[in-house]
């Protein structure tokens, strides 16, 4: 089979598509025949060895992906041959992967394997954050940092979805276009226009009561000074590669709460939780209250080139390599 391995931390380029032997699957494990893989940042991240999860090498990456179960390991019961799978962790960038059974659950019925595989990490992500971090209420405003990525559209839609009133941050206009086709009310483009002005433009006299921010950088402590009394700030991640040091008595003269949001982790602790809410996601999509934007498809051999360009932020909403 081929695959995209990274044999040792270092720059995208040096990672290559190779002939490797198929794996076998081991006790609790399953064999997947990968049909479309979504791409993230954290993807671009653990190829560089700067994210906080290092697996051993060699892996394949791909943290997301969606195919059918080829073989099944001893003791796996919660699925069959040939049924239709999503599954998280390691392993997407190539034609077959192996996966621990409790990583692995059915895929939505109505989905195609390239929404199946473009929705856990951004929607569930979200739908965490908003549902279960904190409760985003109808009425409230939200503020989206890099809201034309793939978390930041997620953002936008859901937010919609629960009736908040949704300003979108991004650095461009067309990026910002697209959040204004997915319902976003105001927009603020941060290259061009002073942030902090530009938030107390967009949010007017109703201020900002919750902050989704999955760029970092510069942008975190404006926004966090912009919230208003007990307002939440939401810490999805750090696409501006700078991890921000915010002055901590901005949350104590607004009993400000921040948040932090670590799906992965919460998954794993809360598995009927995650089913409710991609059950609940999946619902959206198929009733066409959400239609996830992928914006560019890559077959393996480029996918490489997939996550240059979400390392340089040029990725509108998802995208996804296709080993077929």
């Amino acid at each position: 089979m081929k695959a995209l391995i990274c044999r040792a931390y270092g720059p995208i380029d040096s990672h290559k598509v190779e002939d490797i032997p198929q794996p076998k699957p081991g006790k609790g494990q399953v064999l997947i025949e990968v049909k479309a893989a979504g791409v993230n940042f954290p993807d671009v991240l653990i190829v560089q060895g700067k994210y906080q999860n290092k697996p051993e090498f060699p892996f394949v990456p791909g943290t997301e992906y969606a195919g059918i179960v080829r073989e099944i390991g001893e003791g796996v019961s919660r699925c069959k041959v040939g049924d239709k799978v999503v599954a998280t962790g390691l392993g997407g960038f190539g034609e077959f992967s192996v996966a621990p059974a409790e990583n692995v659950s059915p895929m939505a019925e109505g989905l195609d394997f390239e929404t199946a595989a473009a929705i856990n990490v951004t929607y569930g992500t979200t739908i965490h954050a908003l549902r279960n971090c904190t409760t985003l209420k109808p009425g409230e405003t939200l503020l989206v940092t890099g809201a034309a990525g793939g978390v930041g559209i997620a953002a936008v839609e859901i937010g919609k979805l629960l009736g908040a009133r949704v300003i979108a941050a991004a650095s461009s206009d067309d990026k910002l276009a697209v959040c204004r086709e997915r319902g976003a009310d105001e927009v603020i483009n941060y290259e061009t226009e002073d942030f902090r002005e530009g938030i107390k433009r967009a949010a007017g006299k109703a201020g900002i009561d919750v902050v989704y921010d999955a760029v970092g950088g510069k942008y975190s402590e404006p926004a966090l000074r912009s919230l208003n009394w007990r307002g939440r700030f939401l810490v999805i991640g750090f696409a501006a590669g700078d991890i921000p040091k915010v002055p901590l008595n901005l949350a104590l003269l607004a009993e400000r709460l921040i948040i932090g949001v670590f799906w992965g982790a919460w998954r794993t602790r809360n598995p009927d939780g995650e089913a409710g809410n991609m059950a609940e996601v999946a619902g959206w999509i198929r009733s066409g209250k959400l239609k996830p934007l992928i914006s560019g498809r890559y077959p393996l051999s480029r996918a490489d080139q997939a996550l240059k360009d979400m390392a340089a932020r040029k990725v509108q909403g998802k995208i996804v390599v296709v080993p077929g």
